[in-house]
């Protein structure tokens, strides 16, 4: 079932090129990566999520060897230079690895970096990331989530959602989001969680007396969130992590009056341009018809 999960799609389109330069110098440690893939699974994932990501991966750069210098002296010997800029994920090949960037420079990505992560909790999460590598790939969940996602279904969605959170013999088993979904919660760091807001009656201080602050203030409460069911999207979604940009866009040089248009693109453009820009003829000074 893996190897017809992983067959290679016929076609695949990568839209905008990759800067791995840029990307590289772009990048920090804890940063998620998104990557629209190119196998029948992705094609699955992004089907039953409805969205273009089918798969995410942290970014740790060489963080690798202070946790455990054997595999990091592997990846050395295995991939050069290239081990300074190493992922974690969870494929359904080789279960939980760590991988060079550029195994997925020819694909289209994006980049989402959890805001204001303190140093002390990067540290937890890689920590528990790290301790996972060698671990299966759960292929039962992609399964199961397909479920879950089905719009119809005769089993009611708390019995599905119950299934799905109780995987059997396969709970040692991980999904990429599930991974990294897992390591974020245990830091009380959200990806997507239900947020209500309510009023509450603010304390009373001498300082709030003084600024005129004392009243009514905003409460919003976080329901906790259920790391089996985040998906690659939810961290494109997230309103706590932020969409880094790089290749051409880096910098902030891009001017969109200085593109090259290819030639059949331009020539279309050209002549809706002359078509819309030509004045209305006068009515007023068309000659009228002899009668």
């Amino acid at each position: 079932m893996t190897d017809l999960l992983t067959k290679p799609l016929q076609v695949y389109e990568q839209r905008v090129p990759n800067d791995l330069a840029a990307l590289k110098a772009e990048l920090k440690p804890g940063d998620v990566i998104l990557v629209e893939g190119d196998q029948r699974i992705s094609q699955v994932i992004r089907y039953l999520t409805q969205s273009s990501w089918s798969h995410a991966a942290m970014y740790i750069g060489d963080e690798l060897r202070r946790f455990n210098v054997q595999v990091g002296d592997a990846l050395v010997e295995a991939h050069g230079a290239e081990a300074k800029h190493l992922l974690i994920e969870a494929t359904a090949e080789e279960g939980v690895i760590c991988s060079p960037l550029t195994k997925y420079t020819n694909l289209n990505i994006r980049v989402c970096r959890p805001r204001n992560l303190r140093r002390d909790d990067l540290e937890h999460v890689l920590r528990e990331l790290l301790a996972q590598l060698g671990r299966a790939y759960n292929t039962r969940h992609i399964v199961e989530l397909g479920r879950y996602f089905f719009p119809v279904s005769m089993i009611p969605r708390r019995f599905r959602r119950t299934a799905l959170r109780f995987g059997g013999d396969t709970t040692r088993r991980v999904i990429c989001t599930t991974m990294l979904a897992r390591a974020f919660g245990h830091i009380g760091f959200p990806i997507l969680p239900r947020v209500t807001l309510d009023e509450i009656e603010a304390q009373h201080t001498w300082v709030g007396r003084l600024l005129r602050r004392n009243g009514n203030r905003t409460r919003a409460l976080y329901e906790p969130e259920d790391p089996t069911f985040i998906t690659p999207r939810d961290f494109d979604l997230s309103p706590y992590f932020d969409i880094v940009k790089f290749n051409h866009l880096v910098n902030g040089r891009f001017d969109y009056r200085r593109i090259e248009w290819a030639a059949t693109t331009t020539q279309n453009q050209t002549s809706v341009a002359q078509v819309s820009l030509k004045p209305a003829e006068d009515e007023s000074n068309v000659e009228p018809s002899a009668a």
